[in-house]
């Protein structure tokens, strides 16, 4: 029979009765929906990777000792699981993020945790707004690259391609980017760590 007919309900239960292969066919079919949840909430491939995996070591655990009673709502219970998981890890890292002046300048950490309440949420996005603006103030070439690498998510190979400048240039564009606005920054007092 071809597994993508049989409902979860049924490969759970094949699963339990000692088919290990309906467990494969399960992680298949929502692997894309769970992994990208996870990603939407820690932005790291990583960290989603490690998310993904120790959400399916509690699944079957909690399979083979016989605990699942869902009735037949897997996929729902799969990301309760992973979300409880995305909770735990930023609860263990201590996050909310914290901006750091200092060394690497990573203004975008901040938006990366998706476990904010209103409130925070509010000053999340005021933040991006401030830092939008700020970045407006850039050198155009500057300014291209940072939004290319930190919103478009595009490799330095990417940025080079797309810009017809060699990647050191586009390295360097970026490094004098974050120098800028480090010191646009400062020069208005601006405070990003909460």
């Amino acid at each position: 029979m071809n597994n993508n007919l049989i409902n979860d309900a049924v490969l759970v239960k094949n699963y339990i009765d000692g088919h290990e292969h309906a467990l494969a066919t399960l992680i298949q079919r929502h692997k894309q929906k769970i992994y990208a949840f996870i990603y939407s909430k820690v932005y790291d491939r990583d960290i989603t990777e490690d998310i993904f995996q120790d959400t399916f070591v509690k699944v079957i655990r909690t399979l083979k000792l016989g605990r699942y009673n869902e009735e037949g709502k897997f996929l729902p219970w799969v990301m309760r699981i992973a979300h409880n998981l995305v909770i735990d890890h930023f609860r263990k890292n201590n996050r909310m993020p914290k901006f750091d002046n200092a060394g690497d300048f990573n203004i975008f950490s901040v938006l990366g945790d998706g476990n904010l309440n209103a409130e925070k949420r509010m000053i999340k996005s005021q933040v991006e707004e401030d830092v939008k603006r700020l970045i407006e103030e850039l050198p155009e070439d500057q300014k291209q690259v940072l939004l290319m690498r930190m919103y478009q998510d595009m490799s330095f190979k990417e940025i080079s391609e797309r810009t017809g400048v060699s990647i050191n240039t586009a390295l360097g564009r970026m490094r004098y980017a974050l120098i800028n606005l480090r010191k646009i920054i400062e020069q208005n007092n601006i405070i990003l760590t909460n």
